[in-house]
């Protein structure tokens, strides 16, 4: 079975790029750098679902994006969730947070109304991950 993004994820953010497990994406919504991996599989809506090797690899990727955010960005905290309420295909949210960011020390979803990134602010901040994620591991980026 072939992988096919959700459209709510697809309306929801902007392509990154492709990781050898999963896609990138970063959140339409800059309220908060926010930046989402969705693996690559058909039909997983759990991360038990996926095999103990795109587990491990799982992993891999969601720790570098992580690091990544964390030197580009120098939050207070990185929050990490997979929800699924919405979208059930398996995605997990890496979000950049401030001790002084409007939703602080609650959880982000349904605290603001959304502000949406221009199409150049989107691109300034891919190119800015992506300058990152190939420097750091030049053999995972592909968009």
């Amino acid at each position: 079975m072939t992988f096919i993004l959700d459209p709510q994820l697809q309306k929801d953010t902007h392509l990154m790029g492709h990781l050898p497990l999963c896609t990138l994406l970063l959140n339409r919504d800059k309220t908060f750098p926010w930046f989402i991996l969705v693996p690559q599989i058909a039909n997983i809506r759990e991360l038990y679902q996926l095999s103990i090797g795109q587990q491990n690899q799982f992993m891999k990727e969601s720790s570098l994006v992580s690091e990544i955010l964390d030197d580009t960005f120098t939050p207070d905290k990185l929050n990490i969730a997979a929800l699924g309420n919405v979208v059930t295909q398996l995605h997990i949210h890496h979000v950049v947070r401030y001790k002084t960011d409007q939703a602080w020390p609650a959880p982000i979803w349904g605290q603001q109304k959304e502000i949406y990134y221009s199409q150049q602010e989107a691109h300034e901040i891919t190119d800015r991950i992506n300058h990152s994620l190939c420097k750091r591991a030049p053999e995972y980026l592909s968009v």
